[in-house]
């Protein structure tokens, strides 16, 4: 299909509008907010809060490792499985602070290109686990959106309706990519030159399950920080809103974006301080932590894999 040459540019001025309105809504908080007390907030964290919370952001980082484990069984090589979920873990702690373009994707080919694969088979592995990662996403937002919209700020004119509409067209994505995964005759097609296979049923059952326990481990995690003030299944909904915001605005790790989003959606039921607070605390344990981790992995694999691998 022909894209219109004035697509591109469409695309381009509604990320940098929707970034403006970011900023301005960080900069209003920014000064509006007691950061005395966001600190306070911080400090104030229960030891066995943060504990929790940081176990379900372990959790959450090695369910995403077996994202590529899906990968390794779709594109048919040998690496060690352990060795599979060491780069998918490397690559998702850089992917969170620095963007998908040099974690997700060029950490991938960086250690995969060493560990002997080509990169026709790193590409479909790529592919295969942003595919992965967003079919739990879209299953999951149509879900909440449809059973359980959560509670709008009383400001919003978007209604309960609506969002439940926005949840019915994401599950019949949903469905819509099983169905082709199930019953499609057309297995295969070609984009760009890759060859494109189309999973099995069985695999498109395992990319759903590894990635809808991926986003309900990391809403666990601030949830758990912010001590139940508010439902599980609230947290869930503000959290995909925040990701797909994060998405748009190409900001690295949403930083900046997914505190705007909370409290755009939560500051009528929790004050600001507290959501602030417990917004840090997540990026500590879930994107720091991780980070810190993950550039020692990385180091201790370019030391090991100096010596040219052997092929897959």
């Amino acid at each position: 299909m022909r894209k219109h040459p004035w697509w591109p540019w469409v695309k381009r001025i509604l990320g940098v509008a929707f970034l403006v309105v970011v900023g301005v809504l960080l900069f209003h908080y920014a000064r509006t907010v007691d950061w005395g007390q966001v600190k306070q907030s911080v400090l104030e964290l229960p030891r066995e809060v943060l504990l929790i919370a940081f176990a379900f952001a372990i959790s959450a980082h090695v369910i995403y490792s077996l994202m590529d484990l899906v990968g390794r069984h779709y594109t048919g090589h040998r690496l060690p499985k352990l060795r599979v979920m060491q780069v998918s873990f490397i690559s998702y702690a850089f992917n969170l602070n620095l963007g998908s373009l040099v974690g997700g994707i060029g950490f991938r080919y960086r250690l995969y290109s060493k560990l002997g694969l080509r990169y026709g088979l790193i590409t479909r592995i790529v592919t295969l686990s942003m595919l992965t990662n967003w079919l739990g996403y879209v299953l999951l937002a149509g879900l909440v959106f449809t059973i359980a919209p959560m509670q709008l700020p009383p400001t919003w004119k978007l209604d309960n309706a609506e969002l439940q509409l926005v949840g019915v067209g994401l599950l019949a994505v949903a469905v819509v990519y099983f169905g082709l995964c199930a019953f499609s005759s057309r297995r295969s097609w070609t984009v760009r030159g890759h060859e494109i296979d189309l999973p099995s049923i069985r695999m498109a059952m395992a990319q759903l399950a590894i990635s809808s326990a991926h986003w309900l481990a990391i809403a666990a995690v601030v949830w758990m920080l912010l001590q139940g003030q508010v439902e599980y299944t609230t947290v869930l909904q503000v959290l995909l809103v925040a990701a797909i915001a994060g998405v748009i605005t190409h900001v690295p790790g949403g930083l900046g974006v997914i505190e705007a989003v909370f409290i755009a959606l939560l500051s009528h039921r929790i004050p600001e301080h507290q959501l602030l607070g417990a917004l840090l605390a997540y990026r500590a344990l879930f994107y720091l932590t991780p980070l810190i981790v993950g550039a020692l992995l990385y180091l201790k694999v370019e030391v090991r894999t100096r010596r040219h691998a052997p092929a897959a």
